[in-house]
C-alpha cells in the first residue's frame, strides 16, 4: 500500500472533501486490492458523502478480507443505523464486540440502540461497560459522555423505577419518502421493471440485511407478476423486522393473486392494526373480499378507503370492478370516470389504461372508446417511433402523450426521439 497516498486521502477525508478522498482510495486500492484500511476509509467518505450503500458494500469488502475486523464491522454497523435497519445494525454491533471485547465504541453504539429500543436498562448496562473500557484506555472525555447518557436516562422518581416493559419498536419509515426506494418504485411504475430489479438487487447484494430492500424487491416483483418470489421477499422482510403496513399490504397482493384470499385478508388486518387509517389497506381488504364474493364487505372497505383519502384512485377502481361484477352498471361506471380523472392528473399512465380498458367495455363506442387515428405513413424516426408507441396503446393519443411527459419530467433535456423511445421499451418490458 501506498502510504503516502493512503494519508493524503485521510486530509482529504478530514477536510471533507469526500469526492477527491473516494478517488485517492481507489488508486489505493488499484495497487493493492487487499487493503482492508483504504476500503474502510473510502466506505467512511461514500458514508460522510450520503451515498450509504457504496459504504456497506466496502465494509462488506472489507470483511471479505478479514472476517475479524471489529472496525469494518462497527462501521457498517454504523450505516446500517442511518438506514434504521436495527437488526442488521445489532448483528454487526455483536460481531464486532465479538471480535473484540475492548471496543468501547462498540458497547455505546449498542446502548443508542437498546435506548432507541426503549430497553432503558439494557442501554444503561452497556453504557456502563462502554464508560468502564473509556476508562481502561485512558479516554475520559468518552467515559464522561457515557456517564452523562446514564444520568440522562436513569429514572428519576421511586414510580419510574418500577420494572420497565420494552417499548414497541417504531417501524422504520414507510416507502412513500423520497428516498432511494421510492425512485426504484417509480421506475416499477412506469414499467421499468428490469431497471428497477437491478437497482434494489444492487441494494441487496450491498446488505443482505436490509428488510426494507426486501420489501422494496417484493412490490417490484408484485408489479411483474412473479407473486411466488414477491412473497418470499416479504416473508424476508418480515423476519428481519421491517414490520411496516406496507410490507403486509404487499404480501396480501401477493396472497391474493396466489389463491389465498383468507391469507390475505389476514394480513390487510394486520396492516390495519399497526395503522388503522391506511387508506390502501382497505382497498387491499376490499379486493380479497371480492374474490371470496363478499361484494358488500368489499364496497364498505372501498368507502371507508375513500373516507381516508377522496384522491384515492384505486379505490375507486375497484369499486367500479365490484360493482360491474354486481351488474351495477351506473355505480361501475361513475367510479371508472372518477378513478380516469385521478389517475390522469397523478400521470399514473398504466393505471388509467386499464381503467379505460374496463369502462370501454361497459359504455357503447360512440360513449368512450377512444379510436386511434388513420395511421399515416411514417416520414421520419419520430414519426416512426410515435406510430410505434400508439400502436402500442391502441391508437390512443392521450395516453401517449402523457407518457411522453412524465418520462419528459423525470429525465429532462433529450431528444423528442429518446423519450419516444424509452416509452416504448418500457411498455414492451411491461407487457412481456
Amino acid at each position: 500500500m501506498s502510504a503516502p497516498l493512503f494519508q493524503q486521502g485521510q486530509a482529504q477525508l478530514r477536510q471533507k472533501q469526500y469526492a477527491d478522498a473516494i478517488a485517492t482510495f481507489t488508486q489505493v486500492l488499484d495497487a493493492d486490492p487487499f487493503s482492508i484500511g483504504a476500503y474502510c476509509q473510502r466506505g467512511l467518505a461514500y458514508y460522510d458523502s450520503g451515498n450509504v450503500y457504496a459504504a456497506i458494500e466496502d465494509y462488506g469488502k472489507a470483511l471479505e478480507i478479514d472476517s475479524k475486523s471489529a472496525k469494518a464491522y462497527y462501521c457498517r454497523a454504523l450505516a446500517r443505523l442511518s438506514l434504521k435497519n436495527i437488526p442488521g445494525t445489532m448483528a454487526d454491533i455483536e460481531l464486532a464486540i465479538g471480535c473484540d471485547r475492548t471496543y468501547a465504541a462498540a458497547y455505546k453504539l449498542r446502548a443508542i440502540v437498546h435506548r432507541k429500543q426503549g430497553d432503558i436498562q439494557a442501554a444503561i448496562a452497556d453504557f456502563k461497560v462502554a464508560s468502564g473500557l473509556y476508562l481502561d484506555q485512558k479516554d475520559a472525555d468518552g467515559a464522561r459522555q457515557c456517564i452523562d447518557k446514564i444520568e440522562e436516562i436513569r429514572p428519576k422518581t421511586p414510580n419510574a423505577r418500577a420494572p420497565i416493559t420494552k417499548a414497541p419498536n417504531a417501524p422504520p419509515p414507510a416507502l412513500s419518502e423520497k428516498d432511494y426506494f421510492t425512485q426504484i418504485l417509480d421506475r416499477a411504475k412506469i414499467g421499468q421493471l428490469s431497471q428497477a430489479l437491478s437497482d434494489i438487487n444492487w441494494v441487496l447484494q450491498a446488505d443482505p440485511q436490509d428488510g426494507k430492500a426486501y420489501c422494496c424487491r417484493g412490490l417490484v416483483y408484485c408489479k411483474q407478476g412473479n407473486y411466488q418470489a414477491a412473497m418470499a421477499d416479504f416473508n424476508q422482510a418480515l423476519t428481519l423486522k421491517f414490520e411496516d403496513p406496507i410490507t403486509y399490504r404487499g404480501r396480501s397482493k401477493a396472497r391474493l393473486n396466489l389463491k389465498d384470499p383468507q391469507g390475505a385478508i389476514a394480513d390487510c388486518n394486520q396492516a390495519l392494526f399497526l395503522s388503522s387509517e391506511d387508506s390502501d389497506a382497505y382497498v387491499a381488504r376490499g379486493n380479497a373480499y371480492r374474490a371470496i364474493g363478499h361484494h358488500l364487505g368489499a364496497i364498505e372497505d372501498y368507502a371507508e378507503a375513500l373516507r381516508l383519502n377522496g384522491n384515492n384512485a384505486d379505490a375507486f377502481f375497484q369499486r367500479g370492478l365490484t360493482y360491474a361484477g354486481m351488474k351495477e352498471n351506473p355505480q361501475a361506471i361513475a367510479d371508472y370516470q372518477r378513478a380516469i380523472s385521478l389517475f390522469c392528473a397523478q400521470e399514473e399512465w398504466f393505471n388509467y389504461q386499464q381503467v379505460l380498458a374496463q369502462l370501454n367495455q361497459l359504455k357503447p363506442p360512440t360513449q368512450t372508446n377512444v379510436q386511434a387515428p388513420p395511421p399515416q405513413p411514417p416520414q421520419t424516426t419520430y414519426e416512426r417511433l410515435w406510430q410505434r408507441l400508439l400502436d402500442l396503446l391502441g391508437g390512443n393519443q392521450e395516453l401517449a402523450k402523457g407518457m411522453v411527459r412524465s418520462t419528459k419530467f423525470q429525465y429532462p433535456g433529450r431528444s423528442e426521439e429518446w423519450y419516444l423511445e424509452t416509452v416504448i421499451l418500457s411498455l414492451e418490458d411491461h407487457m412481456r
